[in-house]
């Protein structure tokens, strides 16, 4: 099998073969630093490229070099210090070599490689090994996706889908039915009476049958136009994978703005992976203190509207929006819901009992994020209800700083390998 690679330089006489070598090589190393740049990030500067810092020594590659063998004494040129046999003393500081040291003031300083990641790069790092869970195609309808599929040959096409093979072939069974019985003639004289030629000076009647029979052969030409044949496609629909992801908020009065900060960063880095993964999925947004809304993606990240919290009539609401608007059988649907879990009475059992009976069965994924107090260690009411779940589509995590936000989330959406 051949193989063309590419080695003509980009803008700036870069080699974009070797630059996608480098990030398949150490794709480790600069994973770890995409979810230090989200950390780090404000919501605002998401998507933006970053620089990435490499230590040397994790970048060293072991050479052979091919030496000159034995021991050898020499004195370099112009050298009027030293004489052979000399030891030569390390310079001061870490200065004149090539360690690890920055040269003055001996430190443990560490030289490194600086890679700078495009905006592309960085998401395709930031969105690898990323999914939605159980996603199934289950639409054949009013969005029409078709692709090629194969259905034979055809006698009339396009030049470029002339199949040379079965053309051949066709050709091949063509003269083979035209020229049969005067081969076999010819096979019988031979049979017969030995050489053709001999025989054919001998006899001048059958050397004019002889001479006959392989005009007749040469008449049929060795590829006719009706022996083309074209490979043929056809357009035939597939399904579609259509989803909705619905986001709930909780923005009530013990949601301060730290914990808000935290739980937009989350739906930030979700609303970024379901627009540039997926092309059929839409995004409900729902915000909730005593009474839930849907809104658009503006208020949803912006408006300041506080309240009481009463989580029920968000997962009602959600609810009520997959009735009229996502037939279950039709559609994909998931749900993240982020909240303190601060709820009263009997508000956290009344949710996770409508969560198990309503919205379990028709979703194909629920996710929890509990945003919490920086090192805190109790668990919220809502959290000791939901901790009862027992279902393969609920999971529950927690997040207390900017540091647990994006392992949280390829916990939650990383590749399920089966």
């Amino acid at each position: 099998m051949s193989v063309i690679i590419d080695r003509r330089l980009n803008d700036r006489n870069k080699s974009a073969v070797n630059r996608a070598r480098f990030m398949r090589r150490y794709k480790a190393h600069l994973q770890r630093a995409v979810a230090d740049m989200v950390s780090q990030r404000s919501i605002r500067d998401m998507e933006r490229g970053g620089t990435v810092h490499i230590p040397h020594r994790d970048i060293a590659e072991p050479v052979i070099r091919h030496g000159p063998g034995g021991d050898r004494e020499m004195v370099h040129p112009h050298n009027r210090e030293f004489q052979p046999g000399d030891r030569i003393r390390r310079p001061p500081g870490g200065a004149g070599g090539r360690g690890n040291g920055s040269g003055e003031g001996g430190g443990d300083a560490e030289d490194s490689f600086t890679f700078t990641l495009s905006r592309e790069e960085f998401m395709n790092l930031f969105l690898d090994d990323l999914e939605l869970p159980n996603m199934v195609r289950n639409v054949v309808g009013t969005l029409k996706e078709s692709r090629p599929q194969r259905a034979g040959y055809t006698p009339q096409g396009s030049p470029t889908n002339l199949a040379v093979a079965r053309s051949l072939r066709q050709a091949l069974g063509r003269r083979i039915a035209l020229t049969g019985s005067a081969r076999r003639r010819l096979a019988e004289i031979e049979a017969r009476g030995g050489d053709l030629d001999a025989q054919a000076a001998a006899d001048p009647v059958l050397a004019e049958e002889i001479a006959d029979l392989r005009r007749r052969i040469a008449r049929v030409p060795f590829l006719d136009e009706i022996d083309l044949r074209y490979r043929h496609r056809v357009m035939v629909p597939r399904p579609l994978s259509q989803a909705v992801m619905f986001c709930l908020m909780d923005v009530s009065a013990s949601m301060d703005e730290r914990k808000k900060d935290l739980a937009k960063r989350f739906y930030t880095l979700l609303y970024l992976f379901l627009e540039r993964k997926y092309e059929h999925v839409d995004v409900v947004f729902i915000r909730h203190t005593d009474d839930a809304e849907e809104v658009d993606e503006q208020h949803f990240f912006h408006d300041p509207k506080t309240g009481g919290t009463v989580v029920y009539s968000a997962l009602h609401l959600m609810e009520e929006i997959i009735g009229q608007r996502y037939p279950a059988e039709q559609w994909n649907i998931y749900a993240a819901q982020a909240s303190d879990g601060d709820a009263f009475g009997a508000d956290p059992e009344k949710s996770r009992n409508f969560l198990v009976e309503k919205l379990l069965p028709k979703t194909r994924y629920f996710a929890y994020i509990e945003v919490g107090d920086e090192g805190s260690t109790r668990a919220s009411s809502l959290s000791a209800a939901y901790r009862r779940i027992e279902s393969s589509r609920f999971a529950m995590r927690a997040v207390q700083e900017r540091g647990d936000i994006y392992p949280v989330f390829r916990e939650l959406f990383g590749r399920q390998t089966t």
